[in-house]
């Protein structure tokens, strides 16, 4: 069984849409160890559409368990990194009006210019990913570059069904025995959820699975009535209902 890495950006995301002071991802990210998460992921982007910079420092101080950092080779974001020294650092592709990652990095195509960014965020303690499509090409790149682990992307898997499916799940399990017998770590993540989460564990070699939209969603339909009920207690306690 893997572990599970929660992403919390959209708590943020609905935080930032009033820019007001709730929902708290320090308590969001407490709640979830508290559940049992292996490690909280959030993605400090270019744009900060979600995740600010004050969150990556507040969480490096409040967690129990690993931060995971995702970011971009950009140089603000780098620069925060090398000063909150995250456990991990996810490398992803970004782009700006993208509304989430849409694919894996091209770690072949950029092999100079993210050796040196890796050894860098490296040595500050991190351990280095790099979020990848399922390609032989991108697993060796992510060996060849330095990096001590590859985040599969499982983006495809989620979006095909039947036979499709299966063909996306048996590349992920390709790679995942090929980053494997390169010394890499294994990673996966992206679009998973509830009704398709069970399959990938047959992915062997899987550490951590980074799993958040999904999560938050479902939240939201958990906890829903519950939050309903709490304010008709504070404001109509005749109509509250005896949860």
């Amino acid at each position: 069984m893997a572990f599970l890495g929660v992403n919390i950006d959209h708590v943020a995301t609905l935080r930032q849409v009033r820019l007001a002071t709730y929902p708290s991802i320090i308590e969001a990210a407490a709640l979830c160890e508290r559940a049992g998460a292996y490690g909280i992921t959030v993605h400090l982007r270019e744009d900060r559409r979600h995740i600010q910079d004050a969150d990556v420092y507040a969480l490096r101080k409040s967690i129990v368990g690993k931060l995971n950092l995702e970011m971009a080779a950009n140089s603000d974001v780098i620069a925060v990194a090398l000063d909150v020294r995250p456990d991990e650092i996810c490398m992803v592709p970004e782009r700006r009006e993208e509304l989430t990652t849409e694919g894996g990095l091209d770690v072949a195509g950029q092999l100079r210019d993210l050796k040196p960014v890796v050894a860098e965020l490296a040595g500050v303690g991190a351990m280095v990913s790099m979020f990848i499509d399922p390609e032989a090409e991108q697993v060796d790149a992510a060996a060849a570059v330095g990096a001590a682990c590859v985040e599969l992307h499982t983006g495809a898997y989620a979006l095909h069904e039947g036979d499709a499916r299966q063909r996306e799940l048996e590349r992920l399990r390709d790679a995942a025995e090929r980053a494997h017998a390169a010394g890499l770590r294994v990673n996966a993540g992206h679009g998973l959820t509830l009704e398709n989460v069970a399959a990938i564990l047959s992915v062997p070699h899987l550490h951590t699975l980074n799993i958040g939209h999904s999560i938050v969603c479902h939240a939201l339909y958990v906890g829903l009535e519950q939050a309903v009920n709490a304010m008709l207690v504070k404001c109509c306690n005749e109509h509250a209902v005896d949860l």
